[in-house]
Parts: structure tokens; C-alpha cells; sequence
């Protein structure tokens, strides 16, 4: 069984090698407020890439002057913009697009507030960039679409991804891996609520690189785990999980305290988030465990060089997260 762990973490750990920005990144937010009949408040936010504007942008009805808004200005996270727009006609129903979103990876969430009605949000993704504004929306449409925001920004993660796998590795007995894996889960859960709520500021990059720390804390524990005797990470690793948990939790923060909330959205926008980042890591470890089950029926060797060199990957990758992190801070 130490064969098929240690092959699967070198073949994560070439995955890996080819896509070493780890965080994915955070989504677009665009939100469109009716002010009167005729006129709507625009707010655009893009996300940043490496100190510039993501190459997208929102584009609205053909009736609406202006139909784009003003270049965008850094506000240190992401690019922002804002203007008001003329529309001839009434825009319910009506498509906006999301110009560029098929050539990136991350979503757009948008909030239309139609005057004497509820807010609606939408989801843009690369393969669905246009969406019609809605009327009205009921409650399981919001619960959705924070939803799969979580799901795919777990799955898109890949620290986050690379610790649940060393993980997995580190903890072979199946009762100690399930109360570790609730343990990470319940702690990210409450940092997560905490920080959207404005209870904790903590700033990302110091937490993205503590959270690369943790994979290389975990590293080490497997390498000294094959000294042949149980460590405190192995025997209680619900502890040191709910400890690394709450610094994860405020990394997945980063994708609701940017957009904002409406006080009406928090509670279903958190609790969906949140089953969906859980959904997609029992997803992961799924993956894992039907993976492992199929290797049992092909006997590969695996020379103790090889064991070093999987096992000193992950630490590698993570260390390589560690300083780029620190350093940009």
C-alpha cells in the first residue's frame, strides 16, 4: 500500500511541476443597480494578474449608454470601475456578456438589484459568458451558484488540493484520516464565516504563506514517519488539521470577503460556499481512494530512491510556494 501512495504522489507531484501558480484565482465580481426606470449603477471589478487588469470585461445591452465602463483603477486587490448607464428600454431579460471569460479559468459573479425587488446573482463561467438578467430569483439560485464558486475554487486550488493529498498519505488508518479530514473542515468553516463576516482581517499573503508552510510541515512528517515509529501527526492528527485548517479557511475567505455580501446573501452564500469547498474536497479524496483501489491490481516496484524522490517532491513544490510567497510580500 506505501508503493501505491508513493506513486501517486509522484505523479501529482509532475502535475504539479507543470502549474506552480497554486492559488486560483479569485473571481470577477459585477454588480448593477437600478437607481430609477431608466438608470443603473455599475460596479466592475476585475481580477488582478501578476499587476494588471484580467483581460475580460462586462459589456451591457445594446439599449444601455454607455454600453463599458471607464478603464479600472487598482485598489491593491483587484481592478475596479464604476459608472451609470442610460438604458432606452427595460433591460430584464436582456444578455450580458462577459468579454473574454472563455480564455480564462475563473468565474464572474454578478448581483442585479432591480428597484422594489430582491437581488439576484448570477455565475459567469468560461463556457456560459453571456446570462440574461433576471427579474427575480429565488433563494436555491443564490445557494447554487456560491455553490459551485466553492466547489471549483477548492478543485482550482491547488495548495489547498496538495495538502488534503499529503495528507491522505500521511494518515493511513481510515478513522483517524475521517476525524482529521472533519477536523480541517470544521475549522476552515469557522474562520471562513469569521472573516466574511468582518469578524477577523488578517491579510492574504502572510495566510497563503503560512499555508504553504503547513505542506511542508506534512512533508516532513511523512519522510520521518518512515522512521518506523508513530508521531503526534499520525497518532492525533486532528490536531495539527484543525490548527492548519483555520489558517485554511482564511485562504478561502479571499473569494467572498473580496466580492462582498449583501447582509440577505451572507447566511446562504456562506453556507454554500462552504458545502461546496467541502463537496470538492470529498471529491478529491474520492479520487484518491478509487485510484488506490485500482493500483491493487498492478504490482509495480518501487526502488527506495524513488520513495525519496516522490516523497521530497511535495515538500519541493511547497517550498517553492513558501519563498515565492514571502517574497512578495
Amino acid at each position: 500500500m506505501r508503493a501505491v501512495y508513493r506513486h501517486l504522489l509522484a505523479l501529482l507531484c509532475v502535475l504539479l511541476a507543470g502549474s506552480v501558480t497554486a492559488h486560483a484565482l479569485d473571481p470577477g465580481y459585477l454588480d448593477i443597480r437600478q437607481i430609477a426606470p431608466d438608470t443603473w449603477r455599475i460596479h466592475w471589478q476585475k481580477p488582478d494578474v501578476d499587476g494588471q487588469p484580467m483581460a475580460i470585461d462586462a459589456v451591457l445591452p445594446d439599449s444601455c449608454a454607455p454600453t463599458r465602463g471607464p478603464d479600472p483603477a487598482s485598489d491593491n486587490r483587484a481592478w475596479v470601475s464604476s459608472w451609470v448607464a442610460v438604458c432606452n428600454v427595460d433591460i430584464t431579460g436582456q444578455s450580458i456578456m462577459i468579454e473574454g471569460l472563455e480564455a480564462q479559468k475563473n468565474d464572474v459573479l454578478m448581483r442585479v438589484q432591480l428597484l422594489g425587488a430582491d437581488p439576484a446573482t448570477l455565475r459567469f463561467t468560461p463556457d456560459e459568458a453571456v446570462q440574461k438578467i433576471p427579474s427575480e430569483q429565488a433563494m436555491w439560485s443564490v445557494f447554487v451558484a456560491y455553490f459551485l464558486l466553492g466547489f471549483e475554487h477548492i478543485l482550482e486550488g491547488w495548495d489547498h488540493l496538495l495538502f488534503v493529498f499529503a495528507l491522505f498519505m500521511l494518515v493511513r488508518d481510515t478513522w483517524r484520516l475521517v476525524g482529521a479530514v472533519t477536523a480541517f473542515t470544521l475549522a476552515h468553516s469557522i474562520t471562513l464565516a469569521l472573516a466574511t463576516l468582518g469578524v477577523l482581517n488578517v491579510p492574504g499573503p502572510p495566510v497563503e504563506a503560512v499555508i504553504a508552510l503547513s505542506i511542508v510541515f506534512l512533508a516532513i512528517e511523512i519522510v520521518k514517519d518512515d522512521e518506523g515509529w508513530q508521531r503526534l501527526s499520525t497518532r492525533q492528527p486532528w490536531i495539527f488539521c484543525f490548527g492548519f485548517g483555520l489558517l485554511h479557511g482564511l485562504g478561502f475567505a479571499g473569494a467572498l470577503s473580496d466580492i462582498g455580501l449583501l447582509p440577505n446573501d451572507i447566511p446562504a452564500a456562506l453556507l454554500a460556499f462552504n458545502l461546496g469547498v467541502e463537496a470538492g474536497q470529498l471529491c478529491f479524496i474520492g479520487v484518491l481512494a478509487v485510484l488506490v483501489v485500482a493500483w491493487r491490481f498492478f504490482v509495480l516496484p518501487v526502488s527506495q530512491k524513488a520513495t525519496l524522490i516522490a516523497t521530497y517532491g511535495i515538500g519541493s513544490v511547497s517550498m517553492y510556494w513558501l519563498i515565492e510567497r514571502v517574497s512578495g510580500f
